[in-house]
This record gives C-alpha cells, structure tokens and sequence, in this order.
C-alpha cells in the first residue's frame, strides 16, 4: 500500500521504532517533535495519514487534531499514555479517528495504519447518495456529506458512521456492531465513543434527536427504514 504518514511524537525512540516498522510494510514515512511542526508538514506536504501523539510540546496533540480539521478530514490516530473514557471521547470529539494506547505493539499500529487508510480510500468508488427530503448528500468520491450544498464537516470516522447507518437502513445496529463495519478491525472502543459521533453527525446535519438516526434504547441506533434515496 503506497502512501505517505506523518509521525508527530516528542520520543525519537517512538518515531524511530513506528517509522521502521511502517517503512517495512511499505510507507514513505516523514517525522516531527513538535504541534506546530506537524501542522507546516501537514499543510505542505499532504500525508495521507497522520500519527498523532496526545501529549506535546506547546500544541496538544488534541489543539493540532483541532486545527487539523478546520481543512482536511485525512485519518488521525492518536498516541496516548492516557487510556480512560473521557480522555478518549475528548479525542474522538476533536477530530480523531482511531486511538493507540501507550506502550503499543508497532504491529498493531501497522494494521490500524493500514485499515484506516483502507476504509478511507474505499469511500472514493462507490456512486453519490441523495436524501432528497433532509438534501442531504454523499459523496463518497469526497468522502464528505453536503446539507443543501454545503460541507457539513463531517471527520472520517463521522462519514463513516453514517454510511454504515444509510447501507443498513431500518436495522437495529448496536455500537460494537456499528464499530466492526465502519472501523474494519477490532477496535479498542467504549459506548460513549460511539454515542459522542452520532451527537455530532445529527449536530452538523441539524438534525432533532430521533430524526433520520433513532436511537433504539438498550439496542444500538438505527437509519429511518422509510427514508427513500437516490444514487447516482
């Protein structure tokens, strides 16, 4: 798989240990130390993902995911020492994608590498979907949704979600459920996680709490089964 990822962590035993094990498997692999300097390298040089480590000099890790997403919605995985729930969710409400907790297996960070950047390029082939009653529209060649024309910013994870709900409409999808289809591998998640997406999906769709998404209590969330779309 020929790309581009950006390792932004203050440890050079880090991103010398990750950079050889990506480059192994096949990755151009650039690195930086710093927030600031990962947000230059990002403007410029336009990986195709970034490795994002939580705590850093100056900017947060979670400051560059914020600024990050004000232009590009390119898939962020999360280094952290850090490991509970609110931590995670703050991520994830940020603008991260996936999270690996501190000491990891260079293994498995590949793997989420790799299905992270599976997921996203697989969204750039299939036809655009049209909700013609919310206009609201998918464009999978952008990976991005439109309300009536505009951009409704959605992050990767975001996007993915709410493909997972429209292909699986008047199903009952639990979280884990809803994690295995958009993530592709197991994913080291909490509930809540999953419930902060959706919060934010319904807020950029300027949606009200049951409308299009409903939230089947003690069962997971499920997409409107009377909702008709138009592909094209």
């Amino acid at each position: 798989m020929e790309a581009e990822v950006l390792i932004v962590d203050d440890e050079k035993k880090v991103r010398k240990i990750t950079s050889s094990y990506l480059e192994e498997a096949g990755f151009t692999v650039r690195g930086a130390s710093r927030g600031d300097e990962a947000l230059e390298l990002v403007y410029e040089e336009e990986p195709d993902l970034l490795i994002l480590d939580l705590m850093l000099p100056g900017m947060s890790g979670e400051e560059v995911a914020e600024e990050i997403r004000r232009f590009s919605d390119l898939p962020i995985i999360m280094l952290t020492a850090r490991s509970s729930e609110e931590e995670r969710i703050e991520g994830f409400a940020r603008g991260a994608d996936d999270y690996v907790v501190k000491p990891f297996s260079p293994r498995e960070l590949v793997a989420r590498v790799k299905a992270n950047l599976k997921r996203y390029r697989e969204f750039y082939s299939d036809k655009s979907i049209y909700i013609g009653d919310f206009g609201i529209e998918v464009l999978p060649e952008a990976g991005k949704v439109k309300v009536d024309g505009e951009d409704a910013g959605f992050t990767a994870v975001e996007y993915q979600l709410f493909k997972v709900l429209l292909e699986h409409k008047g199903q009952v999808l639990s979280r884990d459920q809803l994690v295995r289809k958009a993530r592709g591998i197991d994913y080291e998640g909490f509930d809540r996680t999953v419930d902060v997406h959706i919060k934010n999906i319904r807020g950029k769709l300027d949606l009200s709490k049951d409308e299009l998404i409903e939230t089947v209590y003690g069962m997971g969330y499920r997409f409107e089964d009377e909702i008709d779309y138009e592909k094209s």
